[in-house]
């Protein structure tokens, strides 16, 4: 080892020249700084870059770039790379796009020149339909550079939202996301958060002095909070290292881009149907968990999103017979499957990443309505569930609805009815499908509950009218299913030409 310059008159020492340079920018902080983080057990942005892609894929982008900035000390501290890694590879043999945040480097801040990477990194991704994966770890904006980095965060906002619909977007929230950076995640269309990470748009110091309360960066923005309360984090992860593979299982479910085929798994497994003709309870007050009767029906089950919010609605994707498909389903255990406006917002907002990258929609029914409650009217429940329609008749993929117990009244409507758009409506004998329960009815009409219940609340008036297209044995679904995918498959759409729908927000 020696510290001699490279002879720079020589094609040799230009080489040797490049390749202490590309070493540099592997290590801009030197070796030290990396020796400590791993101490620490923190994994680098380079670690992180490898544990997603395949092995020796990865290709950088932009390794030697350095701000410009000469003022506040700046000039004195130009480490290559400016905190942002960016490149491209590949997951599973797939080509992705990468940037992730260097947080030992100025504490991950965005600068022009990172912001510079990132926007090429999009560019390169819409070019040539391939999806983005960010890894976020940044406390802000760099604010020795002033207002140019609000301006370029500003960019990136709006390239991302380019990119919307058009390629996936993935984010993991890895470390500590503030300020600027965390207006990007929710951008994503998928979202895994460590369970160590924080985010938060308000600085900590400004919530304190507002509210003269002591906030904390997990007070205002733990995973926690953002898997149970705001819903924005889809997925959690006990580490940086295992996001990565959470993010690699994501992609095996989503397309390239929009104008991609759904994914196809060739190593199928038949799952065991045959209980699913004894599996709903006698007692309509009965409950059952839901996932129990997707799990027979996929093939190896369902990878849950938001799990932990709104729980009266499960969403996720699964293989049916090797096809990927996205799944919502009214869950039963909780709230008796009653939808509410977290439900429907959760339920809307997954509707539109399948219809936005070719994933059929397969919804499992079960719910009484709207949960009634004051509380509810003034959240806004009209408005969500309004939402909820105007994203599932909007969508333009295959669209499969089971019925398994109770549709009734709002839920009929907006979980997959057929005059929604649903492409194909299946019932199970014990589906109940009505304008209103039993109960409510004979009180308005003034007949006996039961009768009306004998006569209204089964599958068959539905099914009379061609509002269902078959009434089905349990242990069939998956038969019948798997059969409407493949007939969806040949689904054309021409949609009424305009710029864009008004989705109520």
């Amino acid at each position: 080892m020696t510290d001699k310059k490279p002879d720079m008159t020589t094609t040799s020492g230009k080489i040797a020249d490049l390749r202490n340079r590309l070493a540099e920018a592997r290590e801009p902080m030197g070796s030290e700084a990396a020796r400590s983080a791993g101490e620490q057990g923190i994994s680098t942005a380079r670690q992180r870059i490898e544990a997603l892609l395949d092995t020796d894929t990865f290709v950088e982008t932009d390794a030697l770039a350095r701000h410009r900035v000469e003022d506040y000390g700046l000039d004195r501290i130009k480490p290559a790379t400016d905190g942002v890694v960016t490149g491209y590879g590949l997951i599973d043999g797939r080509r992705v796009t990468v940037y992730v945040h260097d947080s030992s480097i100025f504490n991950g801040q965005l600068g022009e020149v990172y912001a510079e990477k990132i926007l090429k990194i999009y560019d390169l991704a819409i070019k040539t339909g391939v999806p983005v994966i960010a890894i976020h770890d940044s406390t802000g904006a760099r604010l020795q550079e002033g207002v140019v980095t609000a301006a370029m965060s500003a960019r990136i906002l709006r390239k991302a939202t380019e990119a919307s619909g058009v390629v996936p977007q993935i984010s993991i929230i890895a470390g500590e996301v503030a300020s600027l950076p965390a207006l990007l995640v929710p951008l994503s269309d998928l979202t895994v958060m460590v369970k160590t990470a924080t985010m938060h748009l308000t600085s900590v110091s400004a919530v304190t002095k507002v509210t003269r309360r002591v906030a904390t960066a997990k007070s205002l923005g733990s995973v926690d909070v953002h898997s149970q309360i705001t819903g924005m984090a889809h997925l959690t992860a006990p580490s940086d290292l295992e996001a990565v593979q959470t993010v690699r299982d994501l992609v095996a479910f989503l397309p390239e881009n929009n104008r991609a085929a759904s994914p196809l798994n060739e190593n199928t497994t038949e799952p065991d149907t045959s209980d699913l003709d004894s599996f709903i309870p006698d007692s309509v007050a009965a409950s059952y968990d839901v996932r129990d009767v997707i799990n027979r029906i996929t093939d190896k089950g369902l990878m849950e999103l938001s799990r932990g919010y709104a729980d009266n609605v499960v969403t996720g994707f699964a293989h049916i017979s090797g096809r990927a498909v996205g799944i919502v389903a009214n869950q039963p255990s909780v709230l008796a499957g009653c939808l509410d406006h977290a439900a429907a917002t959760k339920a809307a907002a997954f509707i539109r990443v399948c219809d936005s990258f070719n994933l059929p929609i397969v919804e499992f029914v079960d719910s009484p309505g709207f949960f009634p409650s004051e509380e509810e009217e003034h959240l806004a429940s009209a408005k969500h569930g309004a939402g909820l329609a105007f994203a599932y008749a909007e969508a333009q993929v295959g669209k499969i609805t089971v019925i398994l117990r109770r549709a009734i009244g709002p839920s009929y409507v907006l979980m997959g009815s057929k005059d929604l758009g649903a492409d194909m409506v299946f019932a199970w004998p014990t589906a109940q499908i009505a304008l209103a329960d039993a109960t409510t009815a004979a009180e308005q009409l003034g007949v006996d509950a039961d009768e009306y219940a004998a006569s209204h609340l089964t599958p068959y008036v539905a099914t009379e009218r061609g509002l269902v297209d078959a009434v089905i044995e349990p242990s069939q679904t998956r038969t019948h299913v798997t059969e409407a995918l493949r007939l969806l498959e040949r689904k054309v759409v021409y949609a009424i030409p305009k710029k864009h729908g008004n989705i109520p927000l």
